[in-house]
């Protein structure tokens, strides 16, 4: 019987990569192909695993002759066309509580560095500045957070800043176990109060149709003009020239991303803005959460595949 053949086409731990290799599978690791190799390459590969680098398309996925299964070590699925997978009948999953803790963590470090201007004051003092009257900042303690999207990521952050004696407010389209609701003290509103009530608003949710710009121009006329918004989800749920827009105009007071519409983003007035932080899509790149989540999209291709 020949073997199982996974094709790896991003980073992902050494772990996972030897967890298949030793369950007798045939493991292809190219973090780099590029989507023109990646079309001459997938018709020998029977499963595919990606992170958010490789776009898997329509056109992959029905060059995929032998393709059962594809595996995102993540939680976007945004990357892979869904729709092409399921009328090829080739299961997609993904791997979600890996790296909810390492996003929850990036998205309250950003909070603290919009609110004590860590950036600012150190790259000042690199350049021989002391900004120390310059950097009169706020606590978190007895602010609003306003959660959009209270998945695995926004309950993860929402007991971080629990424990800082911040006030949640929250808004899903899901229901949420009423334990999480009296365990954190979260209170549901609608989006436009968590705009108006929230002096730090995070974006939680997935990129659809439904959710692109979910954020616009409306959205900032809406908020406090000493709001805080941070984007860690997908760079399109929010519109960056309404966000630039805005912050010239002072609607809001500054922002964090850690997503773009396009990545990596071309230089531009957004990123330039001084009161906006920006990273490089870092949210899950962490030691653990890359171990994490290389090991469950691997155990999942043993699993489907070895029953």
């Amino acid at each position: 019987m020949s073997k199982i053949r996974v094709l790896v086409c991003d980073n992902i731990s050494e772990r996972g990569v030897n967890l298949m290799k030793n369950a007798g599978f045939e493991v292809s690791y190219l973090p780099s192909i590029t989507p023109r190799d990646l079309l001459l390459t997938i018709p020998d590969y029977d499963g595919v695993i990606v992170r958010s680098r490789t776009i898997i398309t329509r056109e992959s996925i029905s060059a995929g002759k032998k393709l059962k299964i594809i595996g995102r070590a993540g939680v976007g699925l945004d990357n892979i066309d869904l729709k092409a997978a399921k009328e090829a009948d080739v299961k997609v999953y993904n791997t979600p509580n890996s790296v909810s803790n390492a996003v929850a963590e990036l998205i309250l470090g950003m909070m603290l560095n919009l609110s004590r201007g860590i950036c600012i004051g150190n790259s000042g003092l690199k350049e021989g500045n002391w900004m120390k009257s310059h950097l009169k900042g706020f606590e978190l303690k007895g602010k609003v957070l306003g959660v959009i999207g209270l998945g695995r990521i926004g309950i993860r952050l929402c007991e971080l800043v629990h424990a800082m004696g911040m006030s949640i407010l929250f808004y899903d389209i899901v229901e949420i176990p009423k334990e999480t609701i009296n365990r954190l003290n979260l209170k549901y509103a609608e989006i436009d109060s968590i705009l108006a009530k929230s002096d730090y608003i995070t974006l939680n949710v997935p990129l659809t149709q439904k959710t692109k710009h979910f954020i616009s121009r409306d959205a900032f006329s809406k908020m406090k003009k000493t709001a805080y918004i941070i984007n860690a989800s997908r760079g399109a749920v929010l519109d960056e020239e309404a966000l630039l827009q805005a912050l010239k105009k002072d609607r809001i007071k500054g922002a964090a991303l850690d997503v773009f519409e396009i990545e990596p983003p071309e230089q531009n007035e957004l990123i330039a803005m001084p009161n906006v932080i920006c990273t490089p899509h870092i949210g899950a790149q962490t030691v653990e959460a890359q171990e994490a989540a290389a090991t469950a999209v691997s155990e999942r291709m043993i699993e489907f595949f070895q029953v």
